[in-house]
């Protein structure tokens, strides 16, 4: 990927931010098995909802058929299989509820979800499902073998790894970078700005799972 591609200048823009979003302590403990998961996966649940209406949104919005079809085949796997299957499990496991009440970030990111679908605007979708997945890739990635022993831990890194999840994140970095290049300045900020709230919401998730 070249040095001039949108993705990466979007990367660059927030890039102390990011850092602290991939590097931050919670991340670690949970590629440790240290991470006190329960709390977390009951917020992260919530947003199960709405990252499916918002992969629904950038199948509807999507400028391409080729672009619709990755979008549509994720969607299937997060509404019917591995991820939605691990959260009941895992809150099983922890004595944790799938019916927690939304923390104040949790609303809030799931605030910019709705608004850029209810938009339509499908640069402002692809950049918020990027720093989702992305951020996460990065992450999961910094996990050193063996990966802890219990599931809860192991499985939620294993999600966020591994060659089709780097290929998912790849897509979405892609479309970012064919986008981008037809952008204006004006259009460039936009999308920045909004990449820049989800990196910002990503860190205070991990502040909230932490406390």
């Amino acid at each position: 990927m070249s040095d001039d591609a949108f993705s990466t200048w979007l990367h660059e823009q927030c890039a102390e931010e990011w850092e602290a979003v991939a590097g931050h302590a919670f991340a670690a403990a949970i590629t440790k098995g240290t991470a006190d998961m329960r709390h977390y996966l009951e917020q992260d649940f919530l947003f199960v909802d709405s990252f499916t209406a918002l992969l629904g949104a950038a199948v509807a919005s999507a400028d391409t058929f080729e672009a619709r079809v990755p979008y549509g085949k994720f969607l299937g796997q997060v509404a019917t299989t591995e991820e939605k299957t691990y959260f009941h499990r895992a809150l099983a496991q922890l004595g944790g509820s799938t019916e927690a009440a939304p923390e104040a970030v949790t609303a809030e990111f799931r605030g910019l979800m709705d608004e850029v679908r209810v938009a339509q605007d499908y640069a402002l979708i692809v950049a918020v499902l990027c720093v989702a997945e992305w951020s996460y890739l990065d992450w999961a990635s910094r996990a050193r073998e063996p990966l802890p022993e219990g599931f809860v831990h192991r499985e939620w890194i294993e999600l966020h790894e591994g060659p089709e999840f780097r290929a998912w994140v790849g897509f979405l970095r892609g479309e970012l970078d064919r986008l981008g290049k037809t952008f204006g300045e004006g259009r460039r900020e936009e999308v920045l700005g909004v990449f820049r709230r989800a990196v910002s919401l990503e860190r205070r998730f991990f502040d909230m799972a932490s406390a």
